[in-house]
């Protein structure tokens, strides 16, 4: 196997390991107003305070996918790199100024104990997700379905180019699965009310995503599909239904292994179909950027193929050994009412 379409496998793994993973972290913020309210048994701080708590020792680890992935894409692929981020400087800057917001939010959120501070907090937090969540999508629709990119590897198009019916769905597509993922997340690993209330909104807000999705691989793949990505969209439709039933049966823990199925399938099917291009051309195919043209020396590629030979697993077994050690259920009784969301998550998890 050609070390390009290695790398190109590589990086696609590194966005399936981000969008299944960050995508929860997503789901949990878009949902704070809604979830963290009275319930009668929790005040609507305690609740919000358990919801941050269950992500706590996860999110910043989930984001290094995403540091990776462009690190990775800016070696293997520099002509890759430097199309994509000149042609979507601004949706990606708006991603990035975005995931800022939220980081803050996260970080300084229980820093001041003030009910005003909170919710300038949390009004970071919900919009630092959501528009990460809604923006992925409409960047890798356009991605996977082609942009004006002329013969000398450069966007020649306008934001607005971005911005099309196909790409607004997709867009909804990645907000609606990551908020259903996020709440059978929650589901998952909170316990009381929060817990219920979870899985019947990620029930609901999960069929909604379905039907998105349906329509919307439908037409994505109908231009650029191949038979494996055909393939793998199917089952990643077959993977969300099989979430949304055992949601409704009450299972959290195979309902969230549903949607992540379902969002690494999704993914898989885009990588598979946009292969062997990286960025196709809608003005000419023969413009297109592929594996070949937009990529390294085989000499880079190669130093890089043993570095990550050598420090992946170790990621890989650190990162795991975090979700097992946080694996247990973060209750809401344990939570003090002035503990800082951090403070709280290692308290509760004990």
């Amino acid at each position: 196997m050609e070390l390009t379409t290695v790398w190109f496998i590589l990086i696609a793994v590194l966005w399936i390991g981000y969008f299944a993973l960050e995508g929860f972290d997503f789901g949990v913020g878009v949902l704070l107003p809604v979830l963290g309210r009275d319930d009668g048994e929790l005040s609507g701080e305690t609740r919000r305070r358990q919801m941050l708590s269950s992500i706590g020792p996860f999110w910043d680890g989930n984001e290094v996918w995403l540091l990776t992935a462009g690190g990775a894409t800016f070696a293997a692929f520099p002509h890759w790199y430097a199309t994509l981020f000149s042609g979507f400087y601004l949706p990606l800057l708006l991603i990035l100024v975005a995931l800022i917001v939220r980081g803050i939010g996260l970080e300084y959120r229980g820093k001041v104990d003030s009910v005003a501070w909170r919710r300038r907090m949390d009004a970071m937090i919900v919009v630092g997700s959501a528009v990460p969540a809604l923006l992925w999508g409409v960047a890798f629709t356009n991605i996977v379905r082609g942009v004006p990119i002329d013969a000398d590897m450069e966007y020649v198009g306008g934001f607005w180019n971005l911005l099309n019916p196909v790409a607004l769905l997709g867009g909804l597509v990645t907000l609606t699965l990551f908020v259903a993922h996020g709440a059978l997340f929650i589901g998952l690993k909170t316990d009381g009310q929060l817990r219920h209330d979870a899985r019947a909104l990620g029930l609901k807000v999960g069929v909604v995503a379905a039907a998105l999705a349906v329509v919307w691989l439908v037409v994505v793949h109908s231009s650029t599909g191949t038979v494996v990505s055909w393939a793998l969209a199917g089952l990643a439709a077959v993977s969300l239904v099989a979430a949304l039933w055992t949601a409704w049966r009450g299972s959290e823990g195979w309902a969230f292994t549903g949607t992540f199925v379902a969002i690494a399938l999704a993914v898989s099917s885009l990588f598979v179909a946009l292969f062997p291009d990286v960025m196709p051309s809608s003005l000419d195919p023969a413009w297109s950027l592929t594996a070949e043209n937009a990529s390294s020396s085989q000499k880079t590629l190669g130093i890089m193929t043993w570095v990550a030979v050598i420090f992946t697993p170790i990621v890989l077994l650190y990162q795991s050994w975090t979700y097992w050690t946080f694996r247990r259920r973060v209750s809401g009784h344990h939570i003090p009412t002035s503990v800082a969301p951090a403070a709280v998550t290692h308290e509760t998890v004990r």
